[in-house]
């Protein structure tokens, strides 16, 4: 079974800095990309960064040059570097990893850490 345990959202002033990890068990072949997305209260769920079994990145617009995603494949753990947090990035985050098995796609999903940003 498939476990995917987050830690470090919190609650910080706007322009700080948050670092998401997220630990993943579990885990057999397949896996194409692991990464982030959020929820924010009444919007729908959306792809904030995410890291490519080839080691690719790509990233949301609103948090290029701000957010970075990385992995230490020895750990089993894909992170999230938030810095110059703004109020919008206040969310639910939730970690992903994506698994291609037999043409289909499965996605893990983690229990979610809230991050919120004060003005």
């Amino acid at each position: 079974q498939v476990q995917l345990v987050e830690s470090g959202g919190g609650l910080v002033q706007a322009g700080g800095s948050l670092r998401l990890s997220c630990a993943a068990s579990g885990i057999i072949a397949g896996i194409i990309s692991m990464g982030w997305y959020r929820q924010a209260p009444g919007k729908q769920r959306e792809l904030v960064a995410a890291t490519t079994s080839g080691g690719s990145t790509s990233y949301a617009d609103s948090v290029k040059g701000r957010f970075t995603v990385s992995r230490d494949n020895f750990k089993n753990t894909v992170y999230l570097q938030m810095n110059s947090l703004k109020p919008e990035d206040t969310a639910v985050y939730y970690c992903n990893y994506a698994r291609m098995r037999l043409g289909t796609r499965y996605d893990y999903w983690g229990q979610g850490t809230q991050v919120t940003v004060s003005s």
